[in-house]
Parts: structure tokens; sequence; C-alpha cells
């Protein structure tokens, strides 16, 4: 997946698409923790993750949940040796779930919509740690067209 160029961060289109992945991975039908671009048909470094690691907020639907946010051409520029196994599922591989060994830490990188510039995009970094980690993992491989399955 590529990433995205200033001037389509800025646009209403990506704020438009930013929602609609949250309301895609978010949907009662789905109810999944994270998404990435390729599948909404996107080939774009964008996810949308579920920050568990962040405090609840309230949702759409007026419960309290932890919450989702949208990470425009990210990429993991570290990850912890240290590895450990646990259960996931994919949207795009229903029905199956497995156990991936992931590391426990990872630092991202990814752009600062806020701080956009022209044609400068600003990145910032950020260190995540846990569930979280895997999350951003497993959704960071759909960009690089890797399925969990193939981490088996």
């Amino acid at each position: 997946s590529r990433d995205f160029p200033a001037d389509a961060l800025m646009s209403e289109e990506f704020a438009r698409l930013s929602e609609l992945m949250v309301a895609t991975v978010t949907h009662p039908s789905q109810d999944g923790v994270g998404i990435a671009g390729p599948q909404v048909g996107l080939n774009r470094r964008v996810v949308a993750v579920q920050r568990f690691d962040k405090e609840p907020v309230m949702n759409a639907s007026g419960k309290m949940d932890h919450p989702f946010e949208v990470y425009p051409n990210i990429r993991i520029i570290w990850k912890a040796d240290s590895l450990a196994y646990g259960p996931e599922g994919c949207l795009s591989v229903p029905d199956r779930r497995e156990e991936v060994a992931r590391s426990q830490e990872i630092i991202i990188e990814y752009a600062d919509i806020s701080a956009l510039k022209g044609n400068d995009i600003p990145m910032v970094r950020d260190t995540i740690k846990g569930f979280t980690a895997v999350i951003f993992q497993h959704e960071t491989d759909h960009l690089d067209g890797v399925l969990y399955i193939d981490r088996l």
C-alpha cells in the first residue's frame, strides 16, 4: 500500500474515509478492533485501531468504550524481540481464529494531520504495548499484503 500525499490527507474525502473505516469495523455485523485500507478496497497506508491502552470515551451509541483512532501513512519502525502467542481473527478471514506470535511492544510512525503545512507531512512516533500493539501489527500487515494466517 502507498502513502497518502499531503493534499489527500487534508481533504474532506480523507475525513469521510476515516469515518467510514471506523463505522465499518464497529458495525455490529463485524465487531472488530481494527481495519486497514486494503480491507475497504483502498491500497493506501491507513489503519483504524481500537486503543485499548487509552481511557474509554463515550462512543456513538452512548456507551463508554476504548476509542478508535485512524493512522495515515503508518509504519512500524521497531518491534521488541520478545514474542507472545495470542488468539487472532480477521474480518478478511471469517469464522477462523488461530494463535499468532507477536511482539508485545512496538514503535509506530504516522502522519500528523493536525500539523500539516503545504506538502510537508510531519510524522509522529508512539510506543505501543500489549494487546493494542498486536492490533497494530495485524493491521499494518494488511498494508504489506500479509494476513495473520500467513504467520502460522
